[in-house]
């Protein structure tokens, strides 16, 4: 029999950073089309079927189609998993980051099964956000290794901007939580009778962009900081998270002032994905892990290897 062979981990890796992304959005067009109950059971849809019925109309549909997107995104795990696991030498960093993803993937059909059958309650429905959160950050982590090497990390920017780094990406997490928050008091439940979390949308809408102007400064400072020192790969980083943030803040402002219009609700979740990601790029550039030599073979018991033949000089 013909032995299958699997295309190589990186492609498959940015297929499944991709996959989870796109997860987030679909997400958001259930929310955003009141379609969150249109399977209103779990794991079935209905009571007495696994996929959506003509009963269950559009709604059914769209709530079906995200859950569909799942199993696409478990079975890209699954072949990201077998790849790492099936590459010579064997690299335990890559299959680690594969299995983190592959099991978060059923865990957040779980916690999807829990909103379900809570009606939607917005808290268990910001946790299903923020593990899609933590897939995206698993996923980059695992494409990102595949051009590296496996040697102990160094760093490429000294112990300050370390620092700096890791609180931009604690603000930017504190961002992406506080937006959670916001979304649970707001008015796009992803069901007409689907509660809030009570609390007041305008006043965790000015906390949210106060954080946001605090990683926009965050950011600016580390690029700046990172060209200074020469570290390239962090500031080219750095930059592009910057632009995504400037692009995600005018989104913000603009769906705030417009009374959250649908369209720029799905994109500033796709933004806030991006973002993620984005951070997620910048805390890796920071360092690099080299390669690990290859042993040299082992000669023969008995036997010396024959001395290198002398270089030219001339």
């Amino acid at each position: 029999m013909r032995k299958v062979r699997l295309p190589a981990l990186r492609p498959m890796a940015l297929a499944s950073l991709i996959a989870n992304i796109a997860l987030v959005v679909t997400g958001a067009a259930v929310r955003l089309t009141d379609s969150g109950l249109g399977c209103p059971t779990w794991p079935k849809c209905t009571d007495g079927s696994y996929t959506t019925t003509a009963a269950m109309g559009v709604h059914g549909v769209i709530e079906f189609g995200n859950r569909l997107l799942g199993i696409v995104l478990f079975v890209v795990a699954v072949a990201c998993f077998w790849a790492a696991w099936r590459e010579r030498p064997r690299r335990r960093r890559q299959v680690a980051l594969a299995l983190a993803v592959l099991l978060g993937i059923p865990g957040q059909g779980v916690v999807g099964g829990i909103t379900v059958l809570t009606g939607l309650n917005p808290w268990v429905v910001g946790l299903h956000f923020l593990l899609s959160m933590a897939l995206i950050f698993f996923a980059y982590a695992l494409w990102h290794s595949t051009a590296e090497g496996d040697g102990k990390p160094f760093f490429l920017v000294p112990a300050p901007l370390r620092h700096l780094t890791h609180l931009l990406a604690a603000v930017s997490a504190a961002v992406i939580v506080l937006g959670v928050v916001v979304t649970g008091s707001g008015p796009h439940s992803g069901d007409n009778g689907a509660k809030r979390n009570g609390l007041d949308p305008a006043a965790i809408a000015q906390a949210h962009a106060d954080l946001v102007f605090l990683l926009l400064g965050l950011t600016v400072a580390a690029y700046l900081a990172f060209r200074a020192v020469n570290a390239p790969a962090a500031a080219r980083a750095a930059l592009i998270l910057l632009v995504i943030e400037l692009s995600q803040g005018l989104i913000g402002f603009l769906q705030y002032f417009t009374h959250l219009p649908v369209a720029l609700v799905a994109a500033h979740m796709l933004g806030a994905s991006l973002v993620w990601a984005g951070t997620a790029a910048v805390l890796l550039a920071i360092r690099e892990r080299p390669s690990i030599p290859a042993e040299p073979a082992h000669s023969p018991a008995g036997v010396t290897p024959a001395p290198a033949a002398p270089v030219p000089t001339s």
